[in-house]
Formats: structure tokens, sequence, C-alpha cells
């Protein structure tokens, strides 16, 4: 007989055990958090729709040569064919980001794709200053991660009611166990 208290979480990370215990606020401020970080991503993308043409050739051509990806940032700019694909798939995943993680749904996947952008950001905002190394853009993909590792979308989202739609007489993710990557 199992005596864990619900509000317990842990897990292993590189051999270290680590647990807490969650306050009973907790579920708020992950729903809290996972709407403030969809809503910051959700305008972001709304500022770029706003303004179209939306043209992220000044931002990648004008990177820091200090940062790692400056080069290749700065190719990037300079193919048409490419940056007509990005001037779309940024402010179009930034929408979907937004929009998935206020409505709770894909949250695993929706987080994911927003610290991969923050990452992206981070990197082209890299100036090689020690004080640099935590900017907001890091800070945005930690919330990300954090989102997605607690699987914020059970919490008032849809992936609580999305990983019970039964298929074929079983719950979506017992059936397809591989959601749950995506889902949560």
């Amino acid at each position: 007989m199992s005596t864990k208290n619900t509000n317990e979480f842990g897990g292993e990370f590189g051999g270290v055990t680590l647990l807490g215990k969650a306050h009973s606020l907790s579920a708020l401020f992950i729903v809290l958090l996972r709407a403030t970080i969809g809503g910051m991503i959700l305008f972001a993308g709304l500022g770029k729709v706003s303004e179209w043409p939306f043209d992220a050739a000044g931002y990648l051509a004008n990177i820091d040569p200090a940062s790692p990806v400056s080069g290749l940032y700065a190719a990037m700019a300079s193919n048409a064919a490419l940056m007509e694909i990005v001037n779309v798939v940024v402010p179009v995943t930034q929408l979907l980001i937004g929009a998935a993680l206020i409505a709770g749904a894909f949250v695993r996947l929706a987080a994911l794709g927003g610290a991969m952008q923050m990452l992206l950001f981070y990197l082209g905002g890299w100036s090689g200053e020690a004080l640099a190394l935590f900017d907001s853009t890091l800070v945005y993909a930690v919330v990300f991660l954090t989102v997605a590792a607690f699987g914020a979308g059970r919490v008032l989202g849809l992936d609580a009611y999305i990983e019970r739609i039964e298929v074929g007489g079983q719950a979506l993710v017992e059936k397809f166990p591989r959601l749950r990557y995506v889902l949560g």
C-alpha cells in the first residue's frame, strides 16, 4: 500500500534523486505560468502579424559577431527563399504555441516549440559578455520547459480531456502512449 502524498513529486537526474512537495496553490500557479508564457508568445506573434509583412532578415543579418550563430544567421538572411519561409514560420508558430498553451492543448509540444524558439533567439542575442549569459530569452526557454515538465495542460487545460478521449474502448493515451510526449 502506497502512502505517497499526491502533492509529492520527484525523479532521478544524473544519479541524484530529487524529491519535492508541492504547495496546495501549485496547480493554480502552474496554470498562471502556462497562460502567462502562452500570452507572451501569442502577443509576440500578433505583433509580427499586425505589422505584416514581417521580415526577420534584419535581425538575422545583424547578430553580434561574438554569437556562435552569427555566420549561420547571416547566411540565412541572405537566402531570399529561406527568408520567405522563416518570415511565415516564426509568427505562425508563435500564434499556435501561444494559443495551445493558453488553451492547455498539446502543451508539451507547444512548450518545446517555444523553448526552441527562445533558444534560437538566445543564441542570436549572445554578445560574449558574461552578464548577458542569463538574459530574458534563456529564462523564457526554462519557463517553457518547466510548463512541459509539469504537464501543465492537465490542470485546467484541454489536454486532460484529450487524453481521455476513447478510441476503441481505450483512453487515447493508453492506445497511443507516445502521445504523452506531446500532451500534458
